[in-house]
């Protein structure tokens, strides 16, 4: 996977997250701020133009870039939790020009680590570790158990939107939704739905190549 492979999905990442921009706002309106899917589609427009500005010569860099670009244009809690995800991930692959499957699963490990140091968060509190923390462990078993990388993506997409579909019954423990108490029960967390659509997008780009 090369420079190119991490331009793909950031791109595609912006381009589903445009489309499902009025669900992501939806979902965050019963538990939230109702401005989950405006923010997060402002933040990644943002990303791909600066990627395109800047051009990155590395995958690293790619998502080194990404991060940064989220934290200001996103804002908030998810601005910060993603922004510290993908520069997270970044930092894992440092310069290396093209990354394999077992260190792309390495960054990713790294970008949940992120979230859950700087969210406090972790799995059943209703938050995007829900999808993260499950997509993780799916791709680290398919890897071992020798699956492509195009399998492996595909077992980590179907964890995440497994995890995100796992929240609807969950209370909130953390965020604006934990204010909520028993009412945040019922509802799919916006960051779950977001993480699972982000991650899909990282699936379709190894699809496509």
């Amino acid at each position: 996977m090369d420079t190119g492979f991490f331009l793909d999905w950031i791109a595609g990442a912006a381009a589903v997250i445009s489309s499902c921009r009025d669900h992501l706002t939806q979902l965050d309106s019963a538990i939230g701020d109702a401005d989950h899917g405006v923010n997060l589609d402002r933040g990644f427009a943002a990303a791909c133009a600066a990627l395109s500005r800047q051009r990155p010569a590395s995958p690293g860099a790619v998502l080194t870039l990404t991060g940064s670009t989220l934290i200001p244009q996103v804002g908030g809690a998810s601005g910060s939790l993603y922004g510290a995800a993908f520069r997270a991930a970044g930092q894992a692959l440092g310069a290396a020009a093209e990354v394999d499957p077992r260190a792309l699963a390495a960054a990713l490990e790294a970008g949940l680590d992120g979230v859950r140091e700087l969210g406090a968060s972790r799995e059943g509190e209703k938050t995007m570790v829900d999808a993260l923390a499950p997509a993780n462990r799916a791709l680290n078993d398919a890897l071992a158990r020798g699956l492509r990388l195009p399998d492996a993506l595909a077992a980590l997409t179907a964890a995440a939107e497994a995890g995100a579909r796992a929240t609807v019954p969950m209370r909130a423990l953390k965020g604006r939704a934990s204010y909520l108490g028993p009412r945040s029960v019922g509802h799919e967390d916006p960051g779950a739905r977001s993480a699972s659509l982000i991650l899909g997008a990282l699936r379709d780009a190894a699809a496509g190549r």
